[in-house]
């Protein structure tokens, strides 16, 4: 499912128009970028939560030319899912 689809399918549920729902959706995904940008957790009590973590550096090995290197330390979005929907999802 895309974006797209997203909001024709919570548009239907809602009754709200496509436009709306998808200037909410919009909206919605660009706070939560500014919050883990600003190193800030975003928790949906039931549904997951939003964090970002600090990868160290590490060695490893150059995939064309075998040769080691350093791949440097980095921050990265992670997705853990809350309980309710890692019990729903495995049922």
């Amino acid at each position: 499912m895309n974006k797209a689809e997203l909001a024709l399918a919570v548009a239907e549920k809602t009754g709200l128009s496509r436009r709306d729902t998808e200037q909410a959706i919009s909206a919605l995904l660009e706070i939560i970028q500014e919050q883990l940008i600003s190193g800030d957790k975003v928790q949906l009590l039931g549904f997951g939560s939003f964090e970002v973590r600090e990868r160290p550096a590490r060695e490893g090995v150059h995939p064309v030319t075998r040769e080691p290197m350093t791949i440097p330390a980095s921050r990265v979005p992670v997705f853990k899912p809350g309980k309710m929907l890692r019990d729903t999802v495995h049922d």
